[in-house]
């Protein structure tokens, strides 16, 4: 099971967030922020270890985690209800910063002996830092340590049988289960051997030491899950890819080419913002995140109502994104190019190290991001085309982050060393250099061209996800203000 990206705001925080003389003794309770404090800190090299990009399965390990955080402190709020329970609302006296940090805490670490059992001694060791006893668990509804235990137990039930098949079991599977496995039947119209249909979606293939890996589709199902704002994904209308239709010869070649363009053109920047946007525990954790919590000055509330506004919008728009991407089942440009091309000659990158050459056979064109190392957690996309889920999770980030916030503007800085390419180790950048942005529209603008740079997707799906990615946006929004005001 995989964390997802959001919770991954440590290495930066780490850094951006000083500790107090009381902090550093001991976490103070009266005035700190738990989540980003001690929860993220102890988080983050599992979450980085267990990130895999864009499936659905990191959102919805994160809703598990964080969404309870919200119905933790619910009942030290004035008004605020619970998103899985309702836990009552404590006497004002109560409504304090340390019972809402306790009970933030007890709720991650319920969440996390589930969700990482394997690692049971690191989160008994991130309570007994804190000087919290991981033995309490009485699910007391007058305490913040029940109160908190309670919250995390009432996700995961109310979770269960919501379409996820996160426990294995769909189809009456009852031995040897398999966690998130598809049980509607997806089947691939192309084999990785062979494109029988130019226009639809083909497994790739890729080699370590010798060793074919074949993809698939990952979480076919995911669009039948049970969404938190809205009822259906067929609510979204978004235009369907006429251009990776291959009988639309003209337009199926030039999207084709305006990807090879891209290729030839890279350059150590449009690489390593390529490489960051390919990883979501980067771009929407410590680079995207940061800013707005740190330099916001959130305190455990404020931090814990904006994380589950991101949250909810993410898994609601990996819902919508996953049921198109079934539903249209289209083309990425590794198929279409080679298809198109064949033995025949092209200008592209010709691989790590290589640069640009023009001499490159078609059959043999690779994306950027297709070249990410194969023992690196993040994965090459594995699903349909379109639209893009890294172009919609950017823009969505950056709608509901606006709404939240109530500006468009944020600094964001992302320091890259000379030689950290993943892709090209040593060689790229052949510079110390920084990334910069300095609004959220040109944060997601950034995101979407990457994924024509890194090879992955075509313009038009990243220009679809403007579509329905907004509204995504304005519904988590809308939905946890509504939670917080008593609806």
């Amino acid at each position: 099971m995989a964390i997802a990206t959001a919770t991954a705001l440590t290495g930066s925080l780490t850094s951006a967030v000083t500790a107090s003389p009381q902090q550093a003794a001991g976490f103070d309770f009266d005035h700190g922020n738990a989540v980003t404090g001690i929860i993220y800190m102890k988080l983050a090299a599992v979450s980085r270890a267990n990130n895999t990009g864009s499936s659905p399965v990191n959102r919805d390990s994160t809703i598990l985690l964080e969404v309870p955080w919200f119905d933790a402190i619910a009942p030290y709020h004035p008004t605020a209800v619970g998103i899985f329970s309702d836990l009552g609302r404590r006497p004002v006296s109560e409504h304090t910063t340390r019972n809402k940090n306790i009970a933030v805490m007890y709720s991650a670490f319920t969440s996390l002996n589930v969700l990482y059992p394997e690692h049971k001694p690191k989160w008994r060791e991130m309570m007994q830092s804190a000087g919290l006893d991981p033995d309490n668990t009485e699910a007391d509804p007058t305490t913040p340590s029940g109160i908190g235990i309670l919250a995390a137990k009432n996700a995961f039930a109310a979770r269960k049988n919501d379409g996820t098949n996160r426990d294995g079991t769909a189809g009456g599977r009852q031995y040897n289960r398999q966690p998130y496995a598809d049980y509607t039947g997806y089947r691939p119209v192309n084999s990785a051997e062979k494109l029988r249909d130019p226009s639809r979606w083909q497994p790739n293939t890729f080699e370590k030491n010798g060793v074919f890996t074949v993809q698939k589709f990952a979480t076919p199902h995911f669009g039948r899950v049970k969404p938190f704002t809205y009822d259906s994904p067929t609510r979204f209308k978004v235009s369907p890819p006429w251009k990776s239709n291959h009988h639309h010869h003209t337009a199926y070649k030039r999207q084709a080419d305006e990807v090879l363009r891209a290729s030839a053109l890279l350059d150590d920047r449009r690489k390593m913002a390529a490489e960051l946007f390919n990883s979501n525990f980067d771009t929407f954790g410590l680079v995207g995140t940061v800013p707005v919590i740190v330099g916001g000055r959130y305190d455990v509330e404020k931090t814990i109502h904006y994380t589950v506004v991101r949250d909810i919008g993410f898994y609601d728009l990996s819902i919508a994104t996953w049921h198109l991407k079934r539903k249209y089942d289209s083309v990425r440009p590794f198929s279409a190019i080679r298809h198109l091309y064949g033995k025949k000659k092209v200008t592209a990158w010709g691989g790590p190290g290589e640069g640009t050459v023009n001499d490159l056979r078609g059959d043999e064109w690779r994306a950027y991001l297709d070249a990410w190392p194969a023992d690196h957690p993040v994965k090459a996309p594995d699903h349909p085309e379109y639209p893009s889920a890294e172009a919609a999770e950017c823009l969505a980030f950056a709608h509901l982050t606006r709404r939240f916030t109530g500006t468009d503007t944020l600094n964001i800085a992302h320091s890259v060393a000379k030689g950290s390419s993943f892709v090209e180790p040593g060689v790229t950048p052949a510079e110390d250099m920084t990334l910069r942005w300095s609004s959220l529209t040109d944060f997601a603008r950034e995101c979407g061209e990457s994924r024509l740079w890194g090879g992955q997707n075509f313009r038009a799906s990243i220009e679809a996800a403007s579509q329905y990615a907004p509204q995504i946006g304005d519904l988590a929004y809308e939905y946890v203000q509504r939670k917080v005001n008593g609806g």
